[in-house]
């Protein structure tokens, strides 16, 4: 992961991306290799690691009887933050996140999507250097995903790196820099969208055969795809087009995926 990146974990359930995750931030011991985070080793130096770094996890870890302001006071505190720049911090972050007049709700009231609002601000409360998020966006509606979307982007140009990992190709797509594609525990593929999609070719024809099953072959140009098209039977069921984020995914995992997720 490079400085300044939004750096993806593309993969389905089970493929390994929260156990990588939970790694990074040294809340598991790898079983093999090294980890470094900020050019400090996350197993001999944990404290020093872990004062570089936020987290906001799949599972929103927030207390729900108290408020808002509370929760992130908490957090600040856990991370040993100066009193006296504790409100300054909240107001900053409230203004960016539109927090404000959620501030003095109990965390129970709030919407799924104003919780994960309120626990990206608890991650970042101590200002990390890198921000990880473990499935930001899962089981928000699409408003909600958006909106954390913009959010993401706002930290991003804000100056923080951030890594996050999904199992929607279109988040991935539309948010990182690079993307790794986990497959099995396994990085398969990896590089930006653009150079992932280059990499089996940048156009796709996609057809149905005889018995209605869907088949894609990926080509360099147009033209090398309109060639093979001319030589296709029952050219009704046919298409020409970019190659996509999720086509890779197809073609390096083996994976039945769809647009909105595994």
């Amino acid at each position: 992961m490079e400085n300044g990146e939004i750096f993806g974990f593309l993969g389905p359930n089970g493929a390994g991306k929260t156990t990588s995750i939970r790694m990074l931030t040294t809340m598991l011991r790898p079983t093999s290799g090294s980890i470094e985070i900020d050019g400090f080793d996350v197993d001999k130096n944990p404290t020093e690691a872990k004062a570089s770094i936020g987290i906001s996890q799949q599972q929103i870890s927030l207390n729900k009887d108290i408020t808002v302001r509370q929760n992130i006071k908490h957090h600040a505190l856990l991370h040993k933050m100066p009193f006296r720049e504790i409100e300054g911090r909240i107001k900053e972050l409230s203004d960016m996140m539109g927090l404000g007049p959620f501030l003095n709700m109990e965390v129970a009231e709030l919407s799924g999507g104003w919780k994960r609002k309120t626990s990206l601000v608890c991650s970042i409360v101590h200002r990390p250097k890198i921000l990880f998020l473990d499935e930001p966006t899962a089981g928000l509606d699409t408003k909600s995903r958006h909106m954390l979307w913009d959010l993401i982007r706002k930290l991003n140009n804000s100056g923080t790196t951030i890594f996050l990992t999904t199992h929607y190709i279109e988040e991935a797509e539309d948010l990182c820099d690079r993307v790794a594609i986990l497959n099995q525990g396994r990085v398969v593929s990896i590089g930006s969208p653009a150079e992932l999609c280059d990499s089996v070719g940048r156009i796709t024809v996609e057809y149905y055969d005889e018995e209605g099953k869907k088949s894609m072959r990926q080509f360099r140009d147009r033209q090398s795809g309109k060639e093979y098209m001319a030589t296709l039977k029952n050219d009704a069921m046919m298409s020409l087009r970019k190659t996509t984020l999720e086509d890779v995914f197809l073609i390096v995992t083996g994976e039945e995926y769809s647009k909105g997720g595994a």
